[in-house]
């Protein structure tokens, strides 16, 4: 029991030395993931549609 309580004494110093981002900062890496996001899922798609149309073609002959 003694290691545990020794454990999270020691984890909540170390997150005193963590430096935790601003609220704006959180807020614009959070807006700039799901853009980039967005965008790698629209051109994995746009692939993804292109590769089966041109498949279709191919098999269709």
């Amino acid at each position: 029991m003694s290691k545990l309580s020794e454990y999270i004494k020691e984890t909540r110093a170390e997150f005193r030395h963590v430096n935790w981002p601003t609220r704006q900062q959180t807020i614009t890496f959070t807006i700039l993931v799901v853009v980039i996001s967005g965008v790698v899922a629209y051109m994995l798609g746009f692939f993804d549609f292109l590769f089966v149309k041109l498949l279709g073609k191919i098999i269709a002959k």
